[in-house]
């Protein structure tokens, strides 16, 4: 079965061609535009979707309140925020509301597409100046190593592995093939992070991963 992907943007421009290079993508079918994070949960409704490519910055509700609500559905859709910012607050408030995703709309198109993807099948995705942003800002943030690893306490220390893996950008596969497990183990480890340490996603996890390995 394609991808189905809702597009949320408020520029009218930038849908169309969004919509032309997913819909054109072998995988992938664009089944809603929005133009108002308002509107999203209406699109959602009519238009069950796998993926949320979520515009930031947007009159009326902004894109971290909702992803917020995306995320506070059930069985919710990834989101993938597709955005010119990429300020740290920006990057760790997408995150933290749930995004699975955080691309700079200079992303080259395959990347677009390829993000899209990966999102759907349950990895996280970072432009490469987005991640290095997000790990100069957690090297700065006073205290959290301490919080990560009062969270982590409560993994085993296979878990933990797991979570280290995470935090390297391992997939599911690779982190598989690293710790000599089958891929349904490594999902249910996951599983089991996410519901030990109340998150919503990976990339919550390779926060906290990033937040343990600080200095």
């Amino acid at each position: 079965m394609s991808v189905r992907v809702i597009i949320v943007d408020d520029d009218a421009l930038v849908r169309t061609g969004l919509s032309l290079l997913l819909d054109g993508a072998h995988g992938i079918s664009v089944v809603a535009q929005v133009a108002d994070g308002s509107g999203v949960p209406a699109a959602l409704d009519a238009h069950p979707a796998d993926v949320v490519l979520m515009d930031l910055r947007m009159p009326g509700t902004d894109g971290i309140a909702a992803t917020r609500a995306v995320r506070a559905r059930r069985d919710p859709p990834a989101v993938v925020v597709l955005t010119t910012f990429d300020t740290a607050d920006e990057v760790g408030a997408a995150l933290h509301a749930g995004a699975s995703g955080y691309l700079l709309k200079d992303t080259e198109p395959q990347r677009i597409v390829e993000a899209v993807l990966a999102a759907a099948a349950g990895e996280p995705v970072l432009s490469p100046r987005v991640a290095r942003r997000l790990m100069d800002s957690t090297a700065r943030a006073g205290g959290s190593r301490a919080a990560a690893h009062a969270s982590l306490a409560v993994l085993t220390d296979r878990e933990r592995d797991v979570v280290a893996a995470i935090g390297h950008g391992a997939s599911n596969a690779e982190i598989a093939r690293e710790l000599f497990l089958t891929l349904a183990t490594v999902k249910a480890h996951v599983s089991s992070i996410l519901l030990k340490l109340g998150l919503e996603n990976r990339t919550q996890v390779a926060l906290i991963a990033h937040d343990a390995e600080q200095p």
